[in-house]
């Protein structure tokens, strides 16, 4: 038997993004299936997002608070959000005009669902597209061969897994019970860097039944000006930090959860020790990566620190 209609709360946090942000309001309002309410939440911008959002009064509903982070954010608005289930929009990417409509179909089929995930693309603001996520992710390739032929995928721990090692935290495809989100506790107002990884490895560890809708859903745009682009070292440096804090939870996770969390902290810190090699910072490099032959001993983690010692970082796969 079907469930009722869910309804949606679309989140969207906003910190000076006045050039982009109408373009992803119109995304969730052009959405096939209505969302139940658009929230805008405004994290202390000095730009012209402010009048950009009231242009929209009567089809958002907007919140502006001083400038405390993404995660403070995000977390404000599900606390006075009104659906049931949540999407979550940045104000610089889009949704595809299915986004809502995919997954309210089969929350409807199976309203006892952790959550639901979908294809996502990344394109730069010009339209070229770099990469599927489903297409190209371990994960995705596990997926997809076990279900050639079909629209939807359905995941179990075994699958979570494999999301964590491939370090999946694209929130723009997500859709979770709001009561799931609370359970979980929300995205982490202390991480910089990685909140999304931080919050989607907790949900898996709290989850038992998911799915993936194999149709794009959501454009993630790259921008090559970037924060994170412009200074790779501290960028990998605060990621690090993010999935280190996570270890004490992750202690008491289920066994597939602190597998694929042990391999994600391996390829991690080997992608820091190579941006530091190629700042020059060697002794760094191997400091770095040797945290990694403690928790994961064996010949693959050996590789990796004779590699980094040797200063010629060898090419390993996303996730591996």
């Amino acid at each position: 038997m079907k469930a009722s209609f869910p309804r949606f709360s679309v989140i969207i946090p906003n910190f000076n993004h006045a050039a982009s942000l109408a373009q992803a309001i119109d995304s969730v309002l052009a959405q096939s299936y209505p969302a139940e309410e658009i929230i805008v939440i405004d994290d202390g911008s000095t730009d012209d997002s402010r009048s950009v959002i009231e242009r929209y009064a009567g089809h958002v509903r907007a919140i502006f608070q001083d400038n405390a982070g993404v995660s403070a954010a995000r977390n404000r608005a599900v606390a006075s959000a009104e659906g049931d289930w949540l999407a979550f929009l940045d104000a610089d990417d889009v949704f595809l005009p299915d986004r809502l409509k995919q997954h309210a179909d089969w929350i409807r089929e199976e309203p006892d669902l952790d959550f639901l995930l979908a294809e996502q693309e990344s394109r730069t603001p010009d339209g070229r597209l770099l990469n599927r996520f489903l297409a190209e992710s371990s994960a995705g390739r596990m997926l997809i061969a076990e279900n050639p032929n079909a629209s939807r995928m359905r995941m179990t721990p075994r699958h979570f897994e494999a999301l964590v090692a491939d370090g999946f935290g694209e929130i723009r495809t997500l859709s979770v019970p709001r009561a799931k989100f609370l359970e979980v506790g929300g995205f982490p107002v202390d991480c910089r860097i990685g909140e999304d990884l931080h919050f989607f490895i907790r949900l898996y560890a709290a989850s038992s039944k998911a799915g993936a809708v194999r149709q794009v859903l959501a454009t993630y745009l790259i921008h090559e000006d970037s924060t994170l682009r412009k200074n790779p070292v501290r960028t990998m440096e605060l990621f690090v930090e993010a999935l280190d804090s996570l270890a004490p939870e992750i202690r008491d996770a289920p066994m597939p959860i602190r597998k694929g969390y042990v391999e994600k902290c391996r390829h991690t810190r080997l992608s820091l020790a190579y941006a530091y090699l190629r700042a020059g910072r060697r002794a760094d490099a191997i400091r770095g990566v040797l945290p990694s032959l403690i928790r994961q001993p064996g010949l693959r983690t050996l590789k990796d620190v004779l590699s980094i010692c040797r200063g010629f970082p060898r090419q390993v796969a996303h996730g591996r």
